[in-house]
């Protein structure tokens, strides 16, 4: 069992060393650290970064010489991984990192729509139907904008809007559909995303629709807890055991892994 995206102090986790003793105690074979990041030059993502501390574009070599150390501490695999936030105006930007970090994989994430997090639901609670539709529109846009820019190992929480209730179940099986045959025609795969599983919402990504699909379009998946906190590892960890043998899923590493 490996948890292929987890987060840690170096964006918005808890301490590296914490989160990686969390995933050997939870008797994993590997762990991801996946943290955020975000390329983008435009002033907006520069004062966001500055806000959030999403600056791993300039400590990934201060990680990567902690993640050494605590290899040789640990018994299980840790991989250096990024999450980026992935915008179409940032491909060279992202492209030019990625190729400079040389992390183990990456993971790319679409978090907005027109400058608006689609995790924040009053972002969205006084428009009117059809402008949610129109966003929900323009964030499988952006997904399958994503998915061809061949940019990333994995797609993350690849519909991330069901956590958002204004957003959710708005998504068509059309646009499903598209993205299953983006992902069939691309490296790049989905995971199976346990970040809020165990909420009162109860949201797995990706959906169980989406997920038939992707299974229907012979699309592999890996899978993440995208923990932020130590003890979300463990029971995450056991979902998603659970999640897999009652679906009869074999997930798969992430396909720079497979080299």
């Amino acid at each position: 069992m490996y948890d292929f995206h987890v987060h840690s102090t170096y964006s918005d986790g808890d301490f590296l060393r914490k989160m990686v003793r969390a995933a050997e105690s939870a008797g994993l074979e590997g762990v991801g650290v996946s943290d955020h990041c975000n390329a983008a030059s435009r002033e907006r993502m520069a004062h966001m970064r500055e806000v959030y501390g999403f600056n791993l574009d300039i400590t990934y070599e201060r990680r990567r010489a902690a993640i050494e150390r605590l290899r040789d501490a640990v018994d299980l695999e840790i991989y250096d991984a990024v999450e980026m936030d992935y915008d179409p105006r940032d491909v060279d930007e992202i492209r030019t990192f990625l190729e400079t970090a040389d992390f183990d994989y990456a993971i790319g994430s679409v978090h907005e729509v027109d400058g608006q997090n689609v995790q924040v639901s009053s972002n969205y609670v006084d428009l009117s139907e059809g402008e949610r539709d129109e966003v929900v529109a323009t964030y499988f846009d952006r997904l399958v904008s994503l998915i061809e820019s061949e940019l990333f190992d994995v797609a993350a929480h690849v519909d991330l809007i069901e956590r958002t209730t204004p957003l959710r179940g708005r998504a068509t099986t059309d646009q499903y559909r598209r993205v299953a045959r983006a992902f069939e025609n691309s490296r790049t795969i989905p995971e199976i995303n346990a970040g809020r599983a165990l909420t009162d919402e109860e949201v797995v990504h990706p959906d169980p629709e989406f997920l038939e699909i992707l299974r229907d379009h012979d699309v592999s998946v890996t899978i993440g807890t995208d923990s932020h906190r130590s003890f979300e590892i463990g029971n995450r960890v056991d979902f998603l055991e659970e999640f897999l043998d009652r679906r009869d899923l074999d997930p798969v590493r992430p396909p720079a892994l497979e080299g």
